[in-house]
């Protein structure tokens, strides 16, 4: 007699009453209420009220008047609304391409050669993660201003025909704080890459050179491949960080010049703070939201198959 049955046959109960030792099942949920209080009252209130006032024209102050998806009309047909997301798509590249790239060229790097005081250097590129963007803007706005040491820098190089007001130029502004969140994030995906690569097993790149594989086919039949969910995860926080990029474009350029800056962020700010477009604003947040589920939704599915 197996020991469920042995049970039955105590107790007198089905086979399916045989719940197994320790606490019942819904206690789970206790322990997870208190969690799921705050979540609630922290994300998803918010995000309720936040849609809800989408669907209304209010200024903040005065009673708000339904409109419907007006506000998700404005969002994708006015040009200035449009243009902001352009503008998050460009940063894109700076946040995350760009520092995805460096990492990589630094991981393959440090997989073929040893480097003394690899910890401090892995330090001094992670710095700029821990320190508050706000003080990262202020400085970088002091090295870009007209007088500042970069143009001093180029016209005592003799390059003074290079010298330019970084910030206050249509063409130069974007790229410049495209750069800053280049510097920012590159410590960020330098870190996760470069520890994966460490744990890549060193028989890989043995038998690789064994076959004759150079430097660049070692890149790509063991790094590359090694490091595909380290490359997932990089992807994730940088592009996300650039889609919700708000505090170097605040302090830095203001959305300026004119509007050639200015983020969905910065927009929503706005709207929401400064034009009395609250339920604009809302909806703003609202796409961007969205947007930023589906980018990452998306990047973690292509991880995924590509490791099947």
């Amino acid at each position: 007699m197996t020991a469920a049955a042995s049970v039955e046959a105590a107790g007198g109960r089905h086979r399916g009453d045989v719940r197994p030792p320790g606490e019942p099942r819904r206690i789970g949920y206790l322990y997870v209420l208190p969690g799921l209080l705050v979540y609630a009252a922290f994300v998803l209130v918010p995000f309720g009220h936040t849609l809800w006032i989408s669907f209304h024209a209010w200024d903040g102050i005065t009673p708000s008047a339904w409109v419907g998806l007006d506000n998700y009309r404005r969002v994708f047909t006015d040009p200035q609304v449009r243009e902001t997301f352009t503008h998050a798509l460009v940063l894109v590249l700076f946040y995350a391409l760009l520092p995805l790239v460096l990492g990589l060229l630094l991981a393959a790097l440090l997989s073929r050669m040893r480097v003394r005081g690899i910890s401090v250097f892995r330090a001094v590129l992670f710095l700029p993660q821990v320190v508050a963007l706000v003080s990262v803007g202020i400085v970088w706005r002091w090295i870009l201003a007209p007088d500042g040491p970069l143009n001093e820098g180029l016209r005592a190089a003799g390059l003074g025909s290079s010298a330019r007001p970084w910030l206050g130029d249509f063409g130069w502004a974007l790229p410049s704080v495209g750069l800053v969140g280049t510097w920012v994030m590159f410590g960020l995906a330098m870190v996760l890459l470069v520890a994966g690569a460490q744990k890549i097993p060193t028989s890989l790149y043995d038998a690789a050179r064994v076959d004759g594989a150079g430097p660049v086919r070692e890149f790509f039949v063991v790094t590359l491949p090694g490091l595909r969910n380290e490359i997932v995860v990089v992807l994730v926080l940088t592009t996300t960080a650039a889609l919700r990029s708000f505090d170097l474009v605040y302090v830095m350029t203001g959305g300026g010049p004119g509007t050639s800056t200015s983020v969905p962020s910065y927009r929503l700010y706005t709207a929401a703070f400064q034009t009395g477009e609250a339920g604009l604003g809302a909806a703003i947040g609202i796409v961007l939201a969205i947007a930023i589920f589906i980018v990452a939704f998306a990047i973690t599915r292509v991880g995924e198959r590509s490791s099947t």
